[in-house]
């Protein structure tokens, strides 16, 4: 494919946003301050990396003609540089066409995760804790901060649901496959007999949306304070700093009693709140994608099952791109990575095909 013609509107794209950013009233309009941002670092890198693909182009072309020099020590010095360089160009090639898709929505924002125990009782709820576990271990590897919002510890052991914020660095980016049905399949510690039973934890992975995402009108919420319940310590049943919010227009209730005082409660409650009003706008938007490729990857719906973590087998099994990890010990541990990998890139190669691109 010709690129040229791509490349040089991006040359002309990045002229006008280096112009946007010198302008003094930029940062006027926070979110189109971000927007603009964002934009010229993403071109900027495609147009580095367009540089040293043309570099590396020129070099092979200079090479072949030394290749077919007299002088056999220098040909094939040169017939070892071709073979580098070719190597180099085609990786080259695939990161153009990369940078050249279309950015995904929300893929550089911080995340807000939910994980609720599914089918299996005490079992759910403690897999629903050792999956907490494992992305707080995944998010420390990557240098993330992890935030819990609110959380409903179960009787024996583990989480009814927890909800925490995961922020840095394009952290939708990378845990956005993470959505739908985990399944876990081993015997559970009360079990005399030694039987395998199968529970299910369910996850959802949600852009942390800001206030200039999503405009909470006064009268368009009702809040209400209560007094926390649950064990917690000397002071949770001694205070009013529970905080419920209902969106009215559509019924969504975000209840908060983790944070000891009442304004961090209701902090976290709009910020819960927001990040779902946000998914459902994204969820629409997603409902526009090739049903191809929601097949390949799937819609990252929480209705999905997506993994299997078999214990007696020591695998963890992704269903989307039908990856087997005989690794589940290090993967629990937080080693999440190489499959995280396997997903983007296959997501990747589907949106290449559909754009035409590659």
């Amino acid at each position: 494919m010709d690129f040229e013609p791509l490349i040089e509107r991006k040359r002309r794209r990045f002229e006008e946003l280096e112009r946007e950013i010198a302008s003094p009233d930029l940062f006027d309009n926070a979110r189109r301050a971000r927007e603009v941002l964002r934009e010229h670092g993403s071109t900027r890198e495609l147009l580095e990396v367009w540089s040293r693909f043309e570099k590396a182009s020129r070099e092979i072309v200079e090479n072949r003609e030394l290749a077919s020099s007299e002088d056999k020590e220098m040909a094939a010095m040169a017939k070892e540089e071709i073979t580098r360089l070719e190597s180099e160009v085609t990786s080259l090639e695939r990161a153009v066409q990369v940078a050249l898709l279309p950015p995904e929505p929300d893929e550089d924002r911080d995340a807000i995760m939910e994980i609720r125990a599914g089918t299996g009782g005490t079992e759910a709820a403690l897999f629903a804790a050792d999956l907490y576990r494992m992305y707080c271990r995944y998010a420390d590897s990557l240098g993330l901060k992890v935030e819990e919002l609110e959380s409903s510890p179960a009787d024996l052991g583990g989480f009814r649901e927890i909800i925490f914020r995961i922020s840095g660095t394009s952290v939708f980016r990378r845990f956005r496959y993470e959505s739908g049905v985990h399944r876990v399949q081993r015997v559970p510690a009360t079990e005399a007999q030694g039987r395998i039973h199968t529970s299910t934890a369910t996850v959802a992975v949600l852009p942390e949306a800001e206030e200039v995402d999503i405009e909470l009108r006064p009268e368009d919420i009702r809040i209400e304070v209560c007094r926390a319940g649950g064990p917690g310590g000397q002071g949770v049943n001694t205070t009013d700093s529970a905080v419920q919010v209902m969106y009215i227009p559509t019924g969504r209730i975000v209840r908060c009693q983790d944070g000891r005082s009442q304004q961090k409660n209701k902090e976290a409650a709009l910020k819960i709140l927001r990040s779902r009003l946000l998914e459902d706008k994204r969820r629409e938007e997603e409902a526009k994608y090739s049903a191809h490729r929601k097949s390949l990857i799937g819609g990252g719906g929480r209705e999905e099952k997506i993994r299997t973590y078999n214990f007696s087998e020591n695998r963890v099994t992704d269903h989307r791109i039908k990856v087997s990890l005989y690794s589940l010990d290090r993967f629990l541990g937080g080693e999440v990575g190489e499959l995280i990998d396997a997903l983007q890139a296959s997501d990747i190669e589907q949106r290449l095909k559909d754009s035409g691109i590659a």
